[in-house]
């Protein structure tokens, strides 16, 4: 029982249902769940309870709650799945059913990870970071450099210079910042050698720097 001391414990839910004035249900759908709200238990509820439903439509036996709606014995009806027995039912706030621990939503979830991870890797593109500020650019260049450093007076100065002495010509750039992070992408002209990258990594501030030429 690792619930606060202020929670009571009830020994079954028809205890809970004998003495709650709001019933709310937090249980996956099994077979041993599915109407575990039914006509029979409905009929033990304080008179006037409200029932709320946020997990599962079939763990509420939607007829046995539009009963005893109409009996006046539950006073209203909340959910986010608005069953065909319940439609237009003046004791029923039905609300829209977001879904955002689906299946569906957790499988959407995995492959937008997925292809922002892959837009890091080859594009050097932030987005939803924790630490780093959302930073996306479209490609002007095949060449690209990602470069994360401090966020700091003079830094997108001192990148510049650098590439400037290696004779490199910046096609585009963009640089944001997040608390004491800030990250830069840039594109330029021609490529990059790796001196060109260690001179970069070795300005005071810079943390790292990636070349990223754009994948065939």
């Amino acid at each position: 029982w690792g619930l606060p001391s202020q929670v009571r414990r009830a020994s079954s839910i028809e205890e809970v249902l004998k003495a709650s004035h709001f019933i709310t249900v937090h249980v996956p759908l099994l077979e041993m769940t599915r109407h575990l709200i039914n006509k029979d238990n409905l009929a033990l509820a304080r008179r006037g309870a409200v029932v709320l439903n946020f997990a599962r439509e079939e763990i509420v036996d939607a007829v046995a709650v539009a009963d005893a709606l109409a009996a006046g014995h539950l006073k209203n009806y909340v959910t986010d799945f608005p069953a065909a027995a319940l439609a237009g039912n003046p004791r029923v706030i039905a609300l829209p059913h977001l879904g955002a621990s689906t299946r569906e939503a957790e499988d959407n979830c995995a492959v937008m990870v997925a292809d922002q991870l892959r837009e890091y890797l080859e594009h050097g593109n932030i987005q939803n970071a924790v630490n780093f500020p959302n930073v996306v650019m479209n490609r002007e260049s095949p060449f690209r450099l990602a470069i994360a450093n401090a966020n700091v007076p003079n830094m997108v100065g001192q990148i510049s210079s650098a590439m400037a002495r290696a004779g490199l010509n910046i096609h585009n750039m963009m640089n944001r910042s997040k608390g004491d992070m800030a990250y830069t992408l840039v594109d330029v002209d021609s490529a990059v050698a790796d001196s060109v990258v260690a001179s970069l990594a070795a300005i005071p501030g810079v943390l790292a720097v990636r070349y990223l030429p754009k994948p065939e």
